[in-house]
């Protein structure tokens, strides 16, 4: 009889497609628990990030410095025609 233990994942910063599908509830945990990124990829190229949650306490936080440039900050950024709130 042999105690093979718990397995354990060395958490690596990129995985392929098909290894995460094989263990992605092992690699989501240990991002939850490494508090890292892991980069998911296809034919070695990047295809997705899987991210550690954060918690915001200020919305605005999370916007802060994504703008990088607005020529006319006092127009609305898109037409009053796409704003659904204001159709009836």
């Amino acid at each position: 009889m042999y105690d093979h233990g718990t397995m354990t994942i060395v958490m690596l910063n990129t995985v392929s497609k098909s290894q995460f599908k094989a263990k992605a509830l092992e690699y989501l945990r240990e991002v939850e628990k490494k508090k890292k990124k892991l980069v998911i990829t296809h034919n070695g190229e990047p295809v997705a990030d899987v991210i550690p949650h954060k918690e915001v306490t200020d919305p605005l936080e999370s916007l802060q410095g994504t703008l990088i440039f607005y020529k006319y900050p006092n127009r609305p950024a898109a037409p009053l025609s796409d704003w659904n709130a204001l159709k009836k």
